[in-house]
């Protein structure tokens, strides 16, 4: 199931800006760019280890999503997802490529504001490589900017819609600010692309409950 913002493209900028606006305003704060710890938020995201995959990039995507939906168990999910991160982190550019090594290593080391200008410099060489926006977008995530992160997740769904660790970014961000509904909505749809998530289907039980009330 694919996910975009809903409407017209002023429509669309107009629920983006409500969400932003939702924010408080301590969340934009950016006198400390430190990244928040891992275990207090955790977005999914490619494993350390990726396997090597074909250059069809297309028709593997749309085999490996049928597999994902289809696998029989987690270790077998798992399997299949690490092959859709490789793809997903694939680019022709040996340049971005470098960059987005240096970028992981700089988030790793608390680098904030050089894994900011490293990713930067990403997505101005290629902007249609859809994980320079989303490892961005998860860096403005862990540093609580919520607006960059929103929009840096735009990108991601309009070049990707089956990105399954934006959705549940955006869950996660739609949840942070109060909007439950949002969130559900979008933990939703990234389980309906990726069944095997980790402690998604717990965020929709509770959220369901929450949002919808208790089954009588």
């Amino acid at each position: 199931m694919a996910f975009r913002f809903p409407g017209t493209p002023n429509l669309r900028r107009a629920i983006l800006i409500a969400a932003i606006l939702a924010v408080p305003a301590a969340a934009f704060a950016q006198d400390d760019p430190k990244i928040t710890p891992p275990k207090q938020k955790k977005v999914p995201e490619a494993p350390g280890r990726l396997p090597k995959v074909g250059a069809d990039r297309t028709r593997g995507l749309d085999f490996l999503f049928g597999a994902l939906k289809a696998a029989p168990d987690e270790a077998s999910a798992k399997h299949v997802e690490a092959r859709i991160w490789a793809i997903w982190m694939q680019t022709p550019s040996d340049t971005a490529a470098l960059l987005m090594l240096r970028a992981k290593v700089a988030m790793e080391a608390q680098q904030t504001n050089v894994a900011l200008k490293l990713l930067d410099s990403v997505i101005k060489l290629r902007p249609d490589y859809v994980e320079g926006w989303n490892r961005r977008a998860t860096l403005y995530y862990l540093q609580n900017d919520y607006a960059h992160s929103l929009a840096d997740i735009q990108q991601v769904l309009v070049r990707e819609p089956r990105h399954f660790g934006a959705l549940a970014g955006l869950g996660m961000i739609m949840q942070d600010i109060g909007d439950d509904k949002r969130a559900l909505d979008a933990f939703r749809k990234a389980l309906a692309i990726n069944p095997h998530l980790e402690k998604v289907p717990e965020l929709v039980k509770s959220l369901s409950e929450k949002v919808e009330g208790r089954d009588i």
